[in-house]
């Protein structure tokens, strides 16, 4: 086909009714669009397939994955001029054909099909979970769930993360400050507002690599129980554990919080754990916490929070993130996991707001990623680290453009007389 990325770019116009707000780089070399802007390159016409029977993220996803598409040029910006269009089209949708009302983006959406050529549908990349939505948050698939995410391979994340191995929201004294400080800052700031003290118990849910458990031990005499359902963060946590000389104040186990045997503890944290409880079973982890805790005892609890919507019960998870980051992945409007916790009988007393804290560290991780991507890919896959590349570009850009944000909730199991332990001032986090 000559010219194969003026035809696309004046399809897809006719299609959507607006102007395409990047160029277009077709695989005959072709090119059209904005002098400038960012090109989506479309390597094959395997790309238009996928684009024609998932419309909209899911599809893009995919042929990102399997590197049909590729992005030439700033990729925050590319996404940026593009999130519109994508995220306010259907996912649901088995093709063009069926997003369209008039004849004349009938006649373009033909002519998609002609550009495409058979056979149709591709087959998904293997990177894809693909599994019937039914009995999601039993102890096994979340399993299945958290090793989909987690073992990947240790040298990857130490690739993404840097040396703290920290994989949550830093806490950025400034914006030029180094990933390594902001998140010991983030350690700090939950250690304080747990108001932790030698000879404490706390229990660390989700405790990855174990930075918090280390820190925690290390800096503040603590004794730590850190639970987690990956075996490879396990036997990381372990190593980094024994290598500080803290195995007799840190215990790392592969647990399910809903498993843990040995309460009480004097306090808890939970750091972007929460996001894969899922909203059927959020109270029941807010009850199992709160029997975890001793009367006075503090959680805090650091989590994704998404915007409320209008009808809640339309609501559906992002389709890449489900089918190549998150499986089963949920995120729950503040309010939500506010009132839930309050059910649970906690008295919350502090909610700490930091999406803009969350950009930053996104863009430190992608910055990491594409400064060592040979290893990267020879790491965990091509496909593998392009679906990181992609993840945490576009989450950065959702945490900048307020789609979601991040919360640290500080709550406490008040015993019976009211004496909750806080102090009078807010935000001075001591005993």
């Amino acid at each position: 086909m000559a010219d194969a990325a003026l035809r696309l770019k004046s399809l897809v116009e006719q299609l959507l009714g607006v102007p395409l707000p990047v160029r277009i780089r077709a695989w005959d070399g072709s090119q059209a669009g904005p002098p400038g802007a960012p090109a989506l390159v479309v390597r094959n016409r395997r790309a238009v397939r996928r684009l024609l029977f998932k419309p909209g993220e899911l599809g893009l996803a995919r042929a990102w994955v399997a590197g049909d598409l590729d992005i030439e040029g700033d990729l925050y910006a590319a996404l940026d001029l593009m999130s519109e269009l994508v995220w306010e089209r259907g996912e649901d949708a088995r093709s063009l054909l069926q997003m369209v009302r008039d004849p004349e983006a009938r006649a373009a959406a033909r002519g998609l099909v002609k550009v495409a050529g058979l056979p149709l549908p591709p087959a998904p990349p293997r990177e894809e979970v693909r599994r019937a939505r039914t009995h999601l948050h039993t102890k096994r698939s979340d399993r299945r769930a958290i090793s989909h995410h987690y073992d990947v391979g240790n040298d990857f994340y130490e690739i993404v993360l840097g040396p703290s191995m920290v994989y949550s929201c830093a806490y950025w004294p400034a914006p030029g400050a180094t990933l390594e400080e902001a998140q010991r800052d983030k350690l700090e700031l939950i250690c304080r507002k747990l108001a932790l003290t030698p000879g404490q118990r706390l229990l660390d849910v989700g405790c990855g690599w174990g930075s918090l458990a280390i820190h925690a031990a290390r800096e503040y005499g603590v004794g730590v129980v850190g639970v987690t359902l990956s075996h490879e963060q396990a036997a990381y946590a372990r190593k980094r554990v024994a290598g500080e000389g803290l195995t007799d104040r840190v215990e790392i186990r592969v647990q399910d919080y809903r498993d843990v045997p040995d309460g009480p503890y004097h306090a808890i944290a939970s750091v972007g754990m929460a996001e894969h409880v899922g909203a059927e079973r959020y109270l029941e982890y807010a009850e199992d916490l709160y029997r975890l805790l001793k009367p006075g005892g503090r959680l805090l609890n650091h989590q994704i929070g998404r915007r409320p919507q209008r009808d809640e019960s339309s609501y559906s998870v992002d389709g890449f993130i489900d089918a190549y980051v998150f499986p089963d992945g949920e995120l729950a409007p503040l309010g939500s996991t506010v009132g839930q916790l309050e059910r649970a009988g906690f008295e919350v007393r502090d909610v700490e707001a930091i999406r803009e804290h969350y950009g930053l560290t996104l863009r430190r991780w992608v910055a990491n990623l594409e400064a060592d991507w040979a290893r990267a890919t020879r790491l965990a896959g091509p496909a593998r680290a392009r679906v990181w590349r992609l993840y945490m570009a576009a989450c950065a850009l959702a945490f900048e453009r307020n789609r979601i944000g991040v919360n640290q909730v500080l709550a406490v199991r008040t015993p019976v007389g009211g004496d909750s332990g806080m102090p009078l001032r807010a935000r001075t986090w001591g005993a």
